[in-house]
């Protein structure tokens, strides 16, 4: 299953997928994942956003390990992304030097990780109903 992949860009997205209790943590980075609520639900797209703090580095560190995570999350979220489902990338120290193949495999895993999350704290449409009430 392929799906579009859509940016994050307000805070409050940000803040409320980083409120959600579904993370996946690994060396060069954290995924965050929430079910988008129903009022913003889009069948068939994947949305996601990138931060890096100044922990990461000075300006070109964080910049170049968001361009590496954009890439690798251009890479894999259209296959493995849930549609209807909001990450959030948040990369660390390591990102801006991690080897490419890695950071792929990281990603993959993490979003194995998740699903299995979801699988084991119920359907993202209760988790949508919960974020509209």
């Amino acid at each position: 299953m392929t799906a579009d992949l859509a940016r994050l860009k307000t805070r409050a997205d940000f803040v409320r997928v980083a409120a959600g209790r579904r993370r996946a943590v690994r060396p060069a980075f954290i995924v965050q994942a929430a079910p988008r609520p129903t009022k913003d639900a889009s069948g068939t797209s994947v949305r996601v956003g990138f931060t890096a703090s100044r922990k990461v580095g000075n300006a070109v560190v964080r910049n170049r390990a968001k361009r590496r995570l954009r890439a690798i999350a251009a890479e894999v979220l259209p296959q493995m992304g849930h549609p209807g489902t909001d990450y959030v990338l948040v990369a660390r120290a390591t990102a801006s030097e991690r080897p490419y193949a890695e950071l792929l495999g990281d990603l993959e895993g993490a979003l194995r990780q998740l699903a299995r999350q979801t699988a084991r704290d119920g359907s993202s449409e209760r988790a949508r109903t919960a974020v509209e009430t």
